[in-house]
């Protein structure tokens, strides 16, 4: 009942109360937030960029110990300041630039308890947060946050009809007029972040949380009128938080085009800075590729592994993924330890997956899980994949957080798989080498699969903008519905420090078909230094990302739907020559038939897929490449610079 009168309020406000008694204006680059004290005091906010509004005016507010802070208030500013740093990455780029302008305001309540509000205007958008001082145990029962739209905003969400939508954030991406979104779900009107948005007036915006430690992940719940408001899994009861609250950012990202939005990088700008004495030296954090027989082969025995090791080295993979299965086996830690001294001499490393309901008890500062990281870092393996937190409570952030801490006090990476998308913890904590909270393509072998090429073609500007996700790219013996060529290309256009190779590797060094692309699957980097968006992209229907690594680049295209002819304009190529292996769909080739290739393989859509063909051109940065995509296809073009 109170979050009913909670959403009636909400909306009475937005349709009633537009008068403005007080304003502060930020402004940065085009974009501008008006922070608002209303004739009935209460706090809200609007943004706007070129002019064109983004957000009307919508609600700021947190519900703290029974008290709706920003309901009944005073504010004044009291202070200004600016921001500019620059940073190393390992994602779509190398260094990632913030320079934003801050005002911080002090907010009174009637009965005189006195918070903050951080606000944040950059040219990549906009943020907020809350700051309320306290002692003790706090208790939140929520916020008033809301964001609303103007009509005819088109939003991406992510999509599940089962209660893992909001679980594991495994969804498929679909659009809907922002009128819509109350009703437009079975599984009803909350959303989990992120949300794409299509501005009416042109351009992005694209709402998300960052830095989310010691908090409740926020999801969004469609309340009508155009509107968002946070939503936290705890629901009424709420949860706690000790001393002062620190929210999250609370963040809209904008952008005029998708290479904007793409290389957007306010989320993990606004989280903390890597603790120089946890992350003094950080060689051992190493971006690379995995083999991983799980896909293929489920239940793992430890021969099946020895080959899997052996299969990397041949493939010139970095690392194996030793997926649910091991510990089961025969006195499993000294086993484990045989095959990761055995990954060793062929410089191959060892991941290792564990079940998060077996490490999460927070007694004696994780106890339990620093034992598990003592005995896992005693085998020699590099890395540990934990799974099924299935959640976003402040409980399991809280978890999150110690499972990243714990891990790099011993040097060791992580890869969360059932959580939620990123929030820019990889900033803070670059040990974080991967996490799934996407729908990846591990659907192509489940009854509630395959993966649509629009879902593929989509999740470059929605998904991956906040982060690296685990989608485990290449199926060639599950494709669903799409070509080979599109398969080869979500290794361009999906990005992980720890990229996790779904396809058999047995299978991909002994099918001849495969073999013209062997080197490029060897070669293509899991991180880049540079990413450019070809402007015939559109979210759902055609991603073209070009890429670059040292003096190489990389274009990927992921298309859904009819056929189409493109043209590639090659002009984000440097100057000088280069050598273009271009694999595209070999539309006129006998179809492959993938019965009995994968036996965990769902074909009941599919059966056959369309291969890939290579040529080799020379070119450089004034030619137009003709490309012919098959349906639900996709390409590849490995541009190699020659020496001059």
């Amino acid at each position: 009942m109170k979050n009913l009168i909670l959403l009636l309020v909400t909306l009475l406000f937005i349709a009633g109360c537009t008068s403005n008694k007080t304003e502060f204006k930020i402004s940065n680059n085009g974009v501008e937030a008006q922070v608002l004290q209303l004739k009935n005091h209460q706090i809200s906010y609007t943004v706007k960029k070129d002019g064109h509004v983004i957000i009307d005016t919508s609600l700021i507010g947190i519900v703290v110990n029974e008290k709706s802070l920003g309901s009944n208030s005073k504010i004044r500013l009291s202070e200004r300041f600016s921001e500019e740093f620059d940073y190393s990455m390992f994602g779509g780029k190398n260094t990632a630039y913030h320079k934003t302008n801050i005002s911080k305001f002090e907010i009174k309540e009637k009965d005189g308890f006195t918070w903050f509000l951080e606000f944040l205007v950059s040219a990549e958008g906009v943020a907020y947060r809350y700051i309320v001082p306290g002692t003790g145990t706090q208790d939140v029962k929520g916020e008033l946050s809301s964001f609303r739209f103007p009509n005819n905003t088109k939003v991406w969400y992510f999509e599940r009809n089962n209660d893992w939508k909001l679980k594991s954030h495994a969804g498929e991406w679909l659009c809907s007029d922002i009128s819509q979104m109350p009703a437009i779900s079975k599984m009803g009107p909350v959303q989990g972040l992120t949300l794409t948005c299509e501005m009416p007036a042109g351009g992005y915006a694209l709402v998300a949380e960052a830095a989310l430690y010691n908090y409740s992940g926020m999801r969004l719940e469609a309340i009508g009128d155009n509107t968002f408001k946070a939503n936290f899994a705890e629901g009424e009861k709420g949860f706690e938080i000790e001393g002062d609250i620190l929210t999250p950012w609370r963040c809209i990202l904008l952008a005029d085009d998708l290479n904007s939005l793409v290389n957007n990088t306010l989320v993990p700008s606004l989280n903390p800075k890597p603790d120089g004495r946890l992350f003094a030296d950080m060689s051992w954090i190493k971006p690379g590729k995995a083999a991983w027989y799980w896909w293929s082969g489920k239940f793992s025995t430890f021969e099946a592994e020895k080959r899997t090791v052996d299969n990397a080295e041949k493939l010139g993979f970095e690392y194996t993924m030793v997926d649910e299965g091991w510990e089961r086996w025969s006195n499993k830690w000294e086993t484990i330890t045989e095959l990761c001294n055995y990954a060793k001499n062929k410089n191959v490393g060892i991941f290792l997956w564990k079940h998060s309901n077996q490490l999460n008890f927070p007694e004696n500062g994780y106890a339990l899980m620093a034992g598990f990281l003592d005995s896992l870092k005693q085998t020699g393996a590099v890395g540990v994949k934990v799974d099924f937190m299935n959640g976003e409570t402040k409980s399991l952030i809280d978890f999150d957080e110690a499972l990243l801490k714990l891990a790099a006090e011993r040097k060791l990476m992580v890869n969360f798989h059932g959580c939620q998308q990123s929030s820019g913890e990889y900033r803070t904590y670059p040990n974080e080498v991967s996490r799934e909270g996407i729908r990846g393509v591990e659907l192509n072998n489940m009854k509630e699969g395959p993966l649509s090429a629009s879902h593929n073609a989509a999740l470059p500007f929605t998904r991956y903008v906040t982060g690296h996700a685990d989608y485990t790219p290449l199926a060639f013996t599950a494709p669903g519905e799409t070509t080979w060529a599109h398969q080869l290309a979500t290794l361009v256009c999906y990005y992980s420090p720890f990229q996790c190779i779904a396809e058999n590797p047995e299978y991909l060094l002994k099918t001849q078909k495969i073999q013209p692309a062997i080197n490029f699957i060897n070669e293509v980097p899991s991180v880049w230094d540079e990413t450019f968006v070809l402007p015939q992209s559109k979210i759902g229907e055609l991603a073209i990302l070009a890429r670059r690594k040292g003096n190489d680049w990389y274009l990927g295209v992921l298309s859904a739907g009819e056929k189409k002819q493109l043209q590639v304009n090659c002009n984000f190529l440097k100057e000088g020559n280069y050598s273009a292996e271009i694999f595209s769909d070999d539309i006129l080739a006998e179809p492959v038939p993938l019965e009995g290739l994968n036996p965990r393989a769902n074909l009941t859509k599919r059966n056959t897929a369309i291969p890939f063909k290579k040529e080799v051109i020379i070119c450089d940065k004034n030619n137009n490449l003709m490309l012919n995509i098959a349906a639900n296809g996709g390409a590849v073009i490995w541009f190699k610079a020659r020496e001059k």
